[in-house]
């Protein structure tokens, strides 16, 4: 049974409940960051409240938010949690890919339903990239597959890996298929790896695959290795603006931390400082508005000129939230270098950004590529 979520009709209402569980999940933010453990009770809180399936169109029993109202909700998730919702935002890229081929007529409603039923999606594409890893063997019925893949955001609550694997003995030269994978299927299992300096709740671990059983029911694309291939432009354009959103409500937050430092001061260097960091989170948001102004709401097409764009935005936000955050660092003087300060795990959490497809110079490279006829990736 479909489960019954009261939607929200308008963006405004879709913040004002990611703020509601936000405040409640906050109390818990700096155990969990100091721990390095992932909040299970802040994710069925989300399912429960409808925000893991706020992308599924009414029709297949979702929340009916548009592209747009899911970044205002990663927004404002993360001012509060942002582990949590930068976790999230994992999740529903690979869900904003499904309904992006649901509006151009594939049929996506096996993934669109399970998630309204409260299925949470995987993914494993930044660290797949355009070669994959893992080996793939041809068997009656599917492959076998065996490989690590890491990190996995949220695994540890999620149901269906979105993954690829390795085929290197394909008929037609080597190759990847794209499938997805249940996390409970026979040989899969969850390594406990992630250790890092920010994000440290997300529950980033590694995910081994130990001779699991792919039907080939489950495969949705195959295609040459280590090549550019059109499904790259559609995923990035479905993920980019969603997974900023969560960074850039890391920069709200660290904004307003520091200014309720400094309020009612006027020395010059405060002001100078203020007015550099509002000029730096302006930029960022100029940045994910755009993306989102050209997505159209999933109905983009999928083309090299467009993610090209999207890339370049991607780095122009991602310099300019690790900019805003450390101009707040700077405002808000000693107190915020102080672990008893929120700007302190912001700045750290931050700079997750850098590692989401793509780090600048290939972003640079590829934007240049593009722009000069050429391949995304040579």
């Amino acid at each position: 049974m479909t489960m019954t979520i009261t939607r929200p009709s308008t963006t405004d209402e879709w913040v004002t409940l990611a703020h509601e569980l936000g405040a409640r999940l906050q109390p818990q933010v700096n155990d969990h960051d100091r721990d390095g453990e992932l909040s299970v009770d802040a994710f069925n809180l989300l399912r429960g409240a409808g925000l893991t399936a706020a992308l599924v169109p009414a029709e297949f029993g979702g929340g009916d938010a548009t592209h747009a109202d899911m970044g205002a909700v990663l927004r404002a998730l993360a001012q509060h949690d942002s582990s949590t919702a930068v976790a999230l935002s994992m999740h529903s890229h690979v869900l904003a890919f499904q309904l992006w081929r649901h509006r151009r007529g594939m049929d996506a409603s096996g993934v669109l339903t399970k998630v309204a039923n409260g299925a949470m999606l995987l993914s494993t594409g930044a660290s797949d990239w355009l070669g994959s890893n893992g080996t793939t063997v041809r068997v009656e019925g599917g492959y076998r597959v065996t490989a690590r893949k890491a990190p996995i955001s949220g695994c540890e609550v999620g149901n269906v890996l979105s993954t690829s694997f390795r085929y290197e003995d394909a008929p037609d030269g080597p190759s990847v298929i794209h499938c997805s994978v249940p996390t409970d299927a026979p040989g899969v299992r969850i390594e406990r790896t992630w250790n890092t300096l920010g994000l440290r709740a997300t529950g980033s671990h590694t995910v081994v695959f130990d001779d699991v059983f792919v039907p080939d029911a489950a495969v949705a694309l195959t295609r040459p290795a280590d090549v550019w291939a059109p499904v790259w432009n559609a995923i990035l354009g479905c993920a980019m603006p969603l997974i900023m959103s969560a960074y850039l409500g890391i920069a709200d937050a660290a904004v307003a931390a520091a200014l309720d430092v400094v309020r009612g001061r006027s020395e010059a260097h405060v002001t100078l400082g203020v007015g550099q960091m509002i000029g730096a989170h302006l930029r960022a948001d100029d940045a994910v508005r755009a993306m989102f102004a050209e997505s159209d709401d999933l109905r983009f097409d999928n083309t090299d000129d467009r993610v090209a764009r999207v890339l370049a935005r991607k780095t122009t936000a991602a310099d300019a939230v690790i900019e805003t955050v450390r101009l707040a660092l700077e405002v808000s003087g000693g107190s915020g270098f102080s672990r008893t300060s929120p700007i302190e795990r912001h700045l750290r959490d931050v700079h997750g950004c850098l590692f989401h497809p793509l780090p600048s110079a290939k972003q640079v490279t590829l934007t240049g590529r593009v722009a000069l006829g050429l391949t995304p990736v040579g």
